[in-house]
């Protein structure tokens, strides 16, 4: 699938920020959009099979819909008071 990933990339890709390995694997080596996403995403599912466990926690669950529940629980209970 031709040369290695660089390290950095694999880590962005375990901290859920893959629009940022694109734009390193972009800059590293002089490829389109198109061609570094599918590079990228074809690594990332590389690693998900060798490295699932770094895998097991979404780093956005919770994350604004948590807190969007949270507001809605709040508003609902403060708008039933008499």
């Amino acid at each position: 699938m031709g040369e290695p990933m660089p390290p950095q990339i694999a880590e962005l890709i375990f901290a859920g920020r893959k629009i940022e390995a694109i734009k390193l694997y972009r800059e590293r080596s002089g490829v389109g959009l198109k061609e570094a996403r599918d590079r990228v995403e074809a690594f990332e599912i590389e690693l998900r099979a060798q490295h699932p466990e770094r895998f097991a926690h979404s780093p956005r669950s919770g994350g604004c819909t948590g807190v969007l529940l949270l507001v809605g629980a709040a508003a609902l209970v403060l708008w039933t008071l008499p």
